[in-house]
């Protein structure tokens, strides 16, 4: 049906693959949690972008060329962990900073709007989006098992829909759940260094599961 193979399967898979937690949902909930809603489906956007890109190469057979080359898979992989490893020790720095400047108010106030300046959630998304290591090993051996050879055009892009509604409804209600922790990470600037040195401890973890990684 639509040019899927067994889709209640892709569905449940999907469900499960989704509410996993991964770099890429987790800078959407940091990113709403520290600026607010607008800047949370800023970032958005560019993970769905970034999923498109994926779906789009795994469609090309860009998948099937990375189960068949160890090598060009280790590349990929590689580069991926190195740039989730340089997105963590950012986070890390800056939690660091804030733990040392959390009883200085006068120099807090300005963090924020270079940090806004200099952040540039879309793209910053969208590439964490290309190296994120779920995402990765989703399109490239799971998305197209549930491809059917006699229409493959349809089902490719079915099981894209699907992927990126479950996308859009996930990353929304952590939109509206991580605004809702802006007003106090902005009170408290303790519990934003805490919040970000985890997630800086993360992302360190996503690098090393994307690196061990295997088709």
């Amino acid at each position: 049906m639509f040019g899927v193979i067994d889709l209640p399967t892709y569905l449940a898979g999907l469900v499960l693959i989704v509410l996993l937690p991964g770099p890429n949902s987790l800078y959407v909930l940091s990113v709403a949690a520290r600026r607010g809603t607008r800047a949370g489906y800023t970032a958005a956007a560019g993970v769905w972008c970034g999923d498109t890109v994926l779906m789009t190469l795994s469609a090309a057979g860009v998948a099937s060329l990375l189960q068949a080359n160890a090598v060009l898979f280790g590349i990929v992989k590689y580069a991926g962990a190195g740039y989730l490893t340089w997105l963590a020790f950012g986070m890390l720095r800056a939690a660091w900073a804030m733990w040392r400047s959390r009883k200085e108010r006068a120099a807090m106030e300005p963090a924020p709007v270079a940090e806004a300046a200099e952040e540039r959630p879309y793209r910053r998304a969208f590439v964490v989006s290309l190296f994120n290591p779920k995402a990765i090993l989703f399109f490239v051996a799971f998305f197209v098992q549930f491809v059917s050879e006699s229409n493959p055009v349809v089902g490719f892009l079915t099981l894209g829909v699907l992927a990126q509604l479950a996308s859009v409804l996930y990353l929304s209600a952590l939109i509206f759940g991580g605004s809702r922790l802006a007003a106090a990470f902005r009170r408290r600037r303790t519990l934003s260094a805490g919040a970000t040195s985890a997630a800086g401890v993360l992302f360190l973890g996503f690098a090393v599961k994307l690196s061990l990684a295997s088709v």
